[in-house]
Formats: C-alpha cells, sequence, structure tokens
C-alpha cells in the first residue's frame, strides 16, 4: 500500500485553513485551495497566525514555522489542483449541491489514483460517494475544530469505497497524530449523534423553566465533568450550527424530539448569543432541579449512545474515546453509566427514550438487567493469512498500559502462540503512539489508597506478559510508529524486530527522575 504523499484541501476558511496547517506540520507536501486568490490569502494568514501564536508558546520554533509554511501552496481555482494529488479533501460549505460540483471538476483534473474525500459533519457519504466518478475512491471524514488542535477524526467509508482507500485515508490520518474512529455512514455519524441532541436537550430544559442557562450549564459541567456547558458551547461554535445539525438529525432519523427548540430557533433569527453569565455566581439552583437537568441530560446520552452500538455504527470503546478526545469529556457515555451504576444509567436512558419516542436497545436492557458494568476491550487482533496483527487501541491515553490492557494482551499472546497457523505476531499502537509508558493513573491512585502491593503485583504481571513476546515460537515485530516511551519500550525490546519511522522516538522518561525501568 503506498502511503498518501501530496494533499490538496479545497476551502481555505477556518476549516480548510486547519487541516492544511496540520497537514504541513506533519511533513506532507500541500495544496491550499479557494474560488479567489483573496480567499487563498485570507487562510494563509489564518494559519501565519496560529503558528505565530505557537512559536510565543515556545510550541515551534521560528525555523520550524518557515518550513511549515514553506510546504503550503496557495492554488486558486479546484481546476488548478496538481492531477498526481494523492489525496483531495473538499472543505467547503456543508450544502451537498456545492460539494457535488467541487467533486465534479476534481474528476475531471485528477489522475485515476487521486483518492477524494469531504469534509463533512452530517451529509450522507454514500450519496456523496455516488455523485462522483470514483466511488471505491471517496471517502467522508470529520475533523473537529479546530482541526490543528483537536486530536479527532472520524472516518467514514462509503458502502462504495475501496479497503485500500479507507486504510491509505485511515494511515494519513494517523500520520497527523489523530485518533481514527471509522464508522458507518449513519445521520452524526457518531459524536454528533449524541452530542448535537444533548445541545438541543439544554434548550428544551431551558423553555420548560426549570433552571437559567448558568443553571443549565453548571449542573451539565458538574455531572459530565467538562469546563463548558451546553450553552456556552453554542455560543463557541455559533447557535446556527446547532440548529442546523438538530434539525438535520430530527429529519433524518424521524425523531421530532431532535427538531431545534423554539428558543433556540429565536436566537438564530435575531442573531444574538446565549446570556450566561458567571456559572460560579449565577449556576446555583434547587437540588431537585439540579437532578432533573442532570439526569435528562445524562439519559439523553446513555439512550443516544446504545442507539450507535445498536446500529453498528462503531463500538462501546469508539463512542466513549469520541467523547473524552473530540469533547474532552473525562469520561464517555459507557463509562460514565458504569460510574453510576447500570440500573441507574438504564433508568434515566428510559425516561429520555419515551420523551423521544423510541425503545433502548435489546443489549442494553439485557446489561441493566445482568446488573454487571460494561466491558470494555482495548487489544484488537486481526490475522491475513499467517500474520496476526495485535493492536493496542487506547489512543485516547497513548496506549499506556494499565491492569486491563495488560490482562488483554497477555491473554491474546496465550492464544497466539498456541495457534499454529500463525506465524509471525505484529504489535502495533492505534493513534500517534506505539504504547507511551505504564498508565501514571494507575500508580497515583493506588499510591492514594495505599495499595503498594497491587503496583508489585502489576509489575510482576507484567514481566509474565513480556515474557510471553520474548519466549513466543513466533517471530515478533513492534511497529513503533511514534512514541515508545517506558514501558512501551521495553515491550517494543521484547520483540525480535522492531520497525521504525521519522516519528518513532525511543526514551525512558523516569530514568530523569530516578526510576528504574522496571516493567520488562
Amino acid at each position: 500500500m503506498e502511503p498518501v504523499q501530496s494533499v490538496a484541501i479545497i476551502g481555505a476558511g477556518n476549516m480548510g485553513s486547519g487541516i492544511a496547517q496540520k497537514t504541513a506540520q506533519e511533513e506532507f507536501d500541500v495544496q491550499m485551495v479557494d474560488r479567489e486568490a483573496q480567499w487563498v490569502e485570507r487562510g494563509q494568514g489564518i494559519i501565519a497566525d496560529f503558528l505565530a501564536e505557537a512559536v510565543e508558546r515556545r510550541i515551534f520554533r521560528p525555523a520550524q514555522v518557515e518550513e511549515i509554511q514553506g510546504r503550503i501552496t496557495g492554488v486558486v481555482g479546484t481546476e488548478n489542483v496538481a492531477p498526481d494529488t494523492d489525496l483531495v479533501i473538499e472543505a467547503v460549505f456543508e450544502d451537498f449541491d456545492i460539494k457535488t460540483a467541487v467533486f465534479t471538476t476534481l474528476d475531471e483534473v485528477c489522475d485515476e489514483k487521486t483518492i477524494l474525500a469531504s469534509n463533512t459533519s452530517s451529509l450522507s457519504v454514500n450519496e456523496l460517494a455516488a455523485a462522483t466518478g470514483r466511488p471505491d475512491k471517496f471517502v467522508g471524514l470529520h475533523f473537529f475544530y479546530h482541526p490543528a488542535k483537536n486530536r479527532l477524526v472520524e472516518v467514514i467509508p462509503a458502502e462504495s469505497t475501496s479497503r485500500e482507500s479507507t486504510e491509505r485515508v485511515v494511515q494519513y490520518c494517523k500520520t497527523l497524530g489523530k485518533v481514527v474512529i471509522v464508522c458507518k455512514d449513519r445521520p452524526g455519524f457518531v459524536v454528533n449523534r449524541f452530542f448535537v441532541p444533548w445541545l438541543n436537550e439544554a434548550c428544551l430544559l431551558l423553555e420548560e423553566g426549570l433552571a437559567t442557562t448558568a443553571q443549565i450549564d453548571a449542573a451539565a459541567c458538574k455531572a459530565f465533568r467538562i469546563g463548558m456547558g451546553p450553552f456556552a458551547l453554542m455560543n463557541l461554535t455559533g447557535p446556527p450550527i446547532a440548529l442546523h445539525a438538530t434539525d438535520y438529525l430530527a429529519e433524518q432519523l424521524n425523531t421530532p424530539r431532535y427538531t431545534g427548540a423554539q428558543n433556540l430557533r429565536d436566537m438564530v433569527e435575531a442573531g444574538d448569543m446565549w446570556v450566561i453569565g458567571d456559572i460560579a455566581e449565577e449556576g446555583h439552583c434547587s437540588e431537585d432541579a439540579e437532578k432533573i437537568i442532570s439526569q435528562r441530560l445524562l439519559g439523553q446520552v446513555f439512550a443516544v449512545a446504545a442507539q450507535i452500538v445498536a446500529e453498528d455504527i462503531c463500538s462501546m470503546e469508539d463512542v466513549d474515546r469520541g467523547a473524552k478526545v473530540g469533547l474532552r469529556w473525562a469520561r464517555g457515555p459507557f463509562e460514565l453509566a458504569n460510574k453510576l451504576g447500570i440500573e441507574s444509567a438504564y433508568s434515566m436512558a428510559s425516561q429520555y427514550a419515551e420523551l423521544a419516542g423510541f425503545s433502548l436497545p435489546d443489549f442494553m436492557t439485557a446489561q441493566a438487567e445482568s446488573g454487571k458494568p460494561f466491558e470494555f476491550s482495548y487489544i484488537d487482533v486481526t490475522a491475513e493469512g499467517s500474520i496476526a496483527t495485535v493492536q493496542i487501541n487506547r489512543p485516547e491515553a497513548m496506549n499506556a498500559l494499565n491492569e486491563t490492557v495488560v490482562s488483554q494482551l497477555g491473554d491474546a499472546l496465550d492464544i497466539l502462540n498456541a495457534d499454529n497457523s500463525i506465524s509471525t505476531i505484529v504489535l502495533e499502537g492505534a493513534g500517534k503512539a506505539f504504547v507511551a509508558g505504564a498508565d501514571v493513573k494507575f500508580f497515583v491512585d493506588k499510591i492514594r489508597a495505599d495499595k503498594i502491593q497491587d503496583i508489585y503485583d502489576f509489575t510482576a504481571f507484567g514481566h509474565q506478559v513480556l515474557n510471553k513476546l520474548e519466549n513466543s515460537p513466533k517471530t515478533t515485530i513492534a511497529m513503533t510508529t511514534g512514541l515508545a516511551l517506558g514501558g512501551g519500550l521495553e515491550l517494543a525490546l521484547s520483540c525480535d524486530y522492531r520497525i521504525g519511522t521519522r516519528r518513532t522516538q525511543f526514551r525512558f522518561p523516569e530514568t530523569s527522575i530516578g526510576i528504574y525501568p522496571g516493567l520488562g
């Protein structure tokens, strides 16, 4: 599979320029394209401002900024995109006809090998792919704002997309350091499917006169352990975007509950923003009101997250990943359900589902009846012929090793070592890290709980798991295409071979504070 080397971004607005900036930062050759020179120049100005701020914060040196900007070529007119470009990402206004007009031009200009992608948060990828002349080389992408900072991207293959096209785009996104969620083409994809109705539900709570914007934001921040509530977030991105997105979901999913609240509609018509005030001073409300707000918003998220999994859009782990990485929540929906208790989460979800007029998926009901928490898998195993690939899939935590990850890795290695049809085991990490060491939070929690023996037991078990690699009868290869730190480096050293790239970093950072590497 040939990796993507050259990328063109169509649209030099906030999203397009951000994608171009991040792509150039990761040493790709970039064309930033718009209809007129003034828009290309505006995009270059946006990038220059962001990079200047990065220099002030000592993220980049001036020389690095110069190199980044030197990789971005401004192009006026879609028809002037270089024909041999590997990947072209359209990032124009969220309008089906405008996007398909862009792709019609690109079909005529680009070589047969060029993959086309649409950066969309709502439009049907299958319909967009069908409107192009290369449905097998078309992929949907959903970058999150700001794309140079937010680590999440949703990759949405159309039903017609070839496996190679998907894999090349996923690899490009991973090279950007993104946490990638590959999902089915359904309205809202993953994150917006539960997040947009959450915003609208806050508006409905306000309409009911239950509390003020500040009080609802304060209750949401407390319940979800987040820094900004729904009204502050709508002000950040703009109420019109929230209204457009929630009306779209209401129509596509035939769920009237999602139809934009009248107060949101009025806000957009007036061109105003939500008046919130200081939630620290104005966010206090009665205990009963706070309970209703929290339970309604939590119930909405639990119910819709369950739908996402039941419709096989993505896994539970990816739903949680989307919330934590894309929205910066402390916990994802299913982790929150475990924290609050499955029976309690089910009760909240049931109440919301009744309001919204849909039934909860059977697996959610069965989970509640069992009384057991959701179990998460962080080790993915795939096999092609005699080669098995073991992916440590916890990119939101840089694949850090904790008890669950190490235990699941050990189980996977036992199965593969005993499988006579497997000759080679390839170990890799999801996201920009191979493994960034042991999970520091695990050690901190154990120390605070005065459970030092648990740390010893974890380390001793880590020795056993790494020995399964070191003494494996198979050929073992560590694909260290990213950070391999501490315990992650020890894991890599347990393999027969290590393959790296220019982004690979091998370090034992713990030695700088007097800690001896002890996992392997």
